[in-house]
């Protein structure tokens, strides 16, 4: 899955809907340092979950694996949660490729668990919302998936070496992780050929691209930046994303 190729697409969408006449800047920001400066509410109080348990592995669904755990402090109450990414085990689905030999292409999903006094309880469950490591990249390797905390945030990051990135940001809301912010930046190398942030607490979107054609090295790229709202009636929710890699963020 090239996701650089989607992004690309996503751009010329993009400028098609925005005024030739928009600001034009030649300072690189930091996508999230600007939009993603969200309006902080009163952390939500945990309701009663439906599952609870002593362990991390009382919550392991079953012909799955623990394929990474972390750490943090999702719900602000000085606690430190847990974040596990599972993997399958079904046998079938592991393939025989010509040049990579084996390959486990079971998916992965993911299992936020609370962290209340010496137990833990379930905040929101996806058993397979995420491709496997091994997939295809084509002539690249395939994008990375990174999972961190950040300032009470989930931040589910894909990583695409010198095609860029993308990055969603989820927050505790409403007895689940609702998406509220996603950034994007499509690369040449270290060139910067276009950066996207949307924040959809205020509804707001941020587009940048780079109008340097003659550019040669990163540092030099000259961005217009255009800016409009969005129309988010509904903040998408992780524990309904059926697949990552199709997931459209301008949908929202």
């Amino acid at each position: 899955m090239n996701k650089h190729l989607f992004f690309a697409g996503v751009i010329f969408t993009l400028l098609g809907n925005y005024s030739c006449n928009g600001p034009k800047s030649n300072k690189i920001l930091t996508p999230t340092k600007e939009i993603l400066e969200v309006e902080k509410n009163e952390p939500e109080k945990v309701t009663t979950p439906q599952e609870k348990g002593k362990k991390v592995t009382d919550f392991i669904p079953k012909d799955h694996i623990v394929f990474e755990k972390i750490y943090g402090d999702l719900n602000e109450d000085g606690l430190e949660d847990c974040i596990l990414i599972i993997k399958g085990t079904d046998r079938n689905k592991i393939v025989k490729n010509e040049y990579r030999g084996k390959l486990d292409r079971n998916r992965r999903g993911i299992i936020v668990l609370f962290r209340i006094n010496d137990n833990y309880e379930l905040a929101v469950k996806n058993y397979d919302c995420f491709s496997s490591e091994n997939e295809d990249g084509g002539t690249y390797y395939a994008p990375e998936l990174g999972i961190e905390t950040n300032k009470g945030n989930l931040h589910i990051n894909y990583a695409h070496g010198r095609y860029g990135y993308w990055n969603y940001v989820f927050r505790f809301k409403n007895s689940d992780f609702e998406l509220i912010g996603y950034d994007a930046s499509s690369n040449t190398g270290p060139i910067i050929n276009s950066e996207i942030s949307i924040n959809y607490l205020i509804k707001k979107k941020i587009l940048k691209v780079n109008t340097n054609e003659d550019i040669e090295e990163g540092g030099d790229e000259v961005f217009k930046e255009t800016v409009a709202r969005i129309n988010a009636s509904k903040l998408t929710k992780l524990s309904e994303i059926k697949d990552f890699d199709e997931l459209d963020v301008l949908e929202e």
